[in-house]
């Protein structure tokens, strides 16, 4: 392992709760409040914050506000991201460097984000903690590796990532304010951010986040079970889409399955109460020809199991889709059985 950054705990581990916690609690009302005061200032936080805490009544309404106002108001900036990546790139080999930078620079984005209101991650991260801390929660930056479909990691990766941990009710929870926000697309190789508002990062299912989120904290291990850096990486490919229905993939534990011809291959699945089988097909992708299939399923409680039997050599990309929506993705190596 050539990672520096990377920390185990061996004997004590951080739990994380979820957003089911709130079942009972609509959000409509403080979604209304941070579209109420869509595009105000930053300059004055402490007046913001509380216009935006003051009409709700709990303190998960207040918080959602807050997250739902940041992530709706503050434009990705691409060019910040990739200034931070190249000098975190700098500094792989100095932990003492890297981190004490890491503290120094995020002063530097806030201000930027201030007159700009615009931000890289860090940036996101910085102004949750900062208006959620004014309303009187605890909550804290959690920094390290973000991965997603277009962005995989390899073992000398550098962080590339922040985001919050934010107690309520004497309970820990998730959110990345920075994939709630929108997206980031090249067009003619210039980026180009388009916010659309993401709700699957708000307090999501923590064994689910722990899927493509790797924090660097020392102090902050989201699962008891929790997998090495090599395991992060070497997991499957998961989208966002997952994240509206807290769908857990379970196994295959690694994104590339090698087996022989003629080999079953089961994909399992942890869901929600009451989620229907029936929205389940694979993709499969071989040497540029796509079919989509309904393979056959059994379902025990909460877990799913999605079975296909790979009767032809290559290599096979395997989408797992709900209502054709990606949730996750595997590639499937199949070789002549000998």
């Amino acid at each position: 392992m050539k990672i520096a950054f990377v920390f185990w705990l061996l004997s004590s581990y951080f739990l994380f709760a979820q957003r089911s916690d709130f079942n009972d609690i609509h959000f409509k009302k403080a979604d209304s409040v941070a579209e109420v005061h869509k595009g105000e200032s930053l300059k004055n936080l402490p007046v913001l914050t509380h216009n935006l805490t003051a009409p709700l009544d709990t303190d998960v309404e207040k918080f959602r506000a807050i997250y739902t106002w940041i992530s709706s108001n503050i434009e990705n900036d691409y060019s910040s991201y990739v200034k931070i990546r190249n000098k975190r790139k700098r500094l792989v080999n100095n932990r003492q460097a890297f981190l004490e930078w890491n503290n120094n620079i995020t002063p530097i984005v806030f201000d930027r984000l201030l007159n700009e209101r615009k931000t890289a991650c860090t940036g996101y991260a910085y102004l949750v903690k900062e208006m959620a801390n004014l309303a009187g929660f605890n909550c804290d930056i959690i920094d390290g590796y973000g991965r997603t479909p277009t962005l995989l990691l390899k073992e000398d990766s550098v962080p590339n990532h922040s985001w919050n941990r934010i107690e309520i009710n004497n309970k820990w929870y998730l959110c990345d304010a920075t994939w709630s926000a929108g997206k980031t697309i090249l067009e003619d190789g210039n980026p180009k951010f388009e916010p659309d508002y993401f709700d699957g990062y708000f307090f999501a299912e923590p064994e689910l986040f722990a899927k493509n989120h790797f924090s660097i904290n020392k102090e902050e291990i989201p699962l008891k079970d929790t997998e090495n850096f090599t395991a992060f990486i070497e997991g499957p490919v998961i989208y966002k889409e997952a994240f509206l229905a807290s769908i857990i993939p379970l196994s295959p534990q690694k994104m590339h399955v090698y087996i022989k011809k003629g080999d079953l291959v089961t994909f399992k699945l942890n869901l929600p109460d009451n989620f229907k089988e029936d929205k389940f097909q694979l993709l499969i992708n071989t040497g540029g020809r796509q079919k989509t299939i309904q393979p056959n399923i059994l379902r025990n409680q909460d877990e799913i199991s999605l079975l296909h039997r790979f009767q032809k050599t290559g290599l096979h990309d395997v989408h797992i889709l709900v209502d054709e929506d990606f949730v996750v993705t595997y590639v499937v190596k199949v070789k002549n059985a000998r």
